[in-house]
C-alpha cells in the first residue's frame, strides 16, 4: 500500500518464489505466491495499478491460476530461457538439448556486481540463486501461441470470456476455488502407465 500511496503505477508481486531463487532460505523471507497475488492485487486493484506475477510460473496452468488470484500479467523468465530467442548457447546433457538459465542472486552474476567493490564488506558475495539449465523449447514464434491458445482454453473451461470478466468474478464471489486433494492432483496428471513421452505443441 505504501508503494501505492507513494505513485507507483505498477507492482511486481514475489520473493524468493523463482525456480533459480534461494531468496527465502536465505533470507527467510517471502510468502505463498498465489496468496501474494491475491492480497496485493486485491489492495492494487481500489487504486486501478496492475500486479505483474513474478515466480513460480513453471507452465500454462500457473499462469492461468495467477491472472484467476489477480495478476494483469506474468514474468516468464524459465520458460522463455529455453526457446532460440533467449540469449545463450545450446548443450547436450544426457541427450538433452539444454541451455543455461542463471539466477540474478547466483554467485556467477552477482560477482560480476561485486567485482568493483570499494570495501571489504561490499567484497562479500550473499548466493541468493542457482546456476542451471532449462529444457530447449524451439523457436518463440511457436511457444507464444501455445502459450496464448493454452490460457483462452482455461478460461474457456472456467466459462469466462475475458480477463475483465475474470477479475469481475474474483472480486464479486461468483469465481470459486477448490482446495485439491494429493489424489486429486495425482489424477489431474499423467498417471498409470508404464511410459509415455509428451510435446508442447505440434511441430
Amino acid at each position: 500500500r505504501k508503494l501505492l500511496d507513494a505513485g507507483a503505477d505498477g507492482l511486481r508481486v514475489g520473493m524468493g518464489v523463482g525456480s533459480v531463487s534461494t531468496s527465502q532460505n536465505v533470507k527467510a523471507v517471502g510468502r505463498a505466491q498465489l496468496s501474494a497475488v491475491y492480497h496485493c492485487a486485491k489492495i492494487a486493484s481500489l487504486y486501478n495499478v496492475p500486479c505483474i506475477a513474478d515466480g513460480g510460473i513453471g507452465n500454462t496452468g500457473s499462469a492461468i491460476k495467477a491472472l484467476t488470484m489477480g495478476a494483469s500479467c506474468v514474468m516468464m523468465g524459465s520458460l522463455l530461457a529455453g526457446v532460440e530467442e533467449s540469449p545463450g548457447q545450446y548443450f547436450f546433457e544426457n541427450n538433452m538439448r539444454l541451455k543455461a538459465y542463471r539466477g540474478m542472486g547466483s554467485l556467477h552474476n552477482r560477482s560480476k556486481v561485486n567485482s568493483d567493490a570499494a570495501s571489504p564488506e561490499e567484497d562479500i558475495v550473499v548466493n541468493t540463486g542457482v546456476s542451471g539449465a532449462v529444457v530447449d523449447k524451439g523457436t518463440m514464434m511457436k511457444f507464444m501461441p501455445y502459450f496464448a491458445q493454452s490460457v483462452r482454453h482455461g478460461l474457456q473451461d472456467m466459462g469466462i470470456n475475458s480477463l475483465p470478466s475474470l477479475r469481475q468474478g474474483l472480486y464479486d464471489g461468483s469465481l470459486r476455488f477448490e482446495i485439491r486433494s494429493p489424489n486429486a492432483q495425482k489424477e489431474g496428471g499423467v498417471h498409470d502407465l508404464h511410459s509415455f513421452t509428451t510435446k508442447l505443441f505440434s511441430s
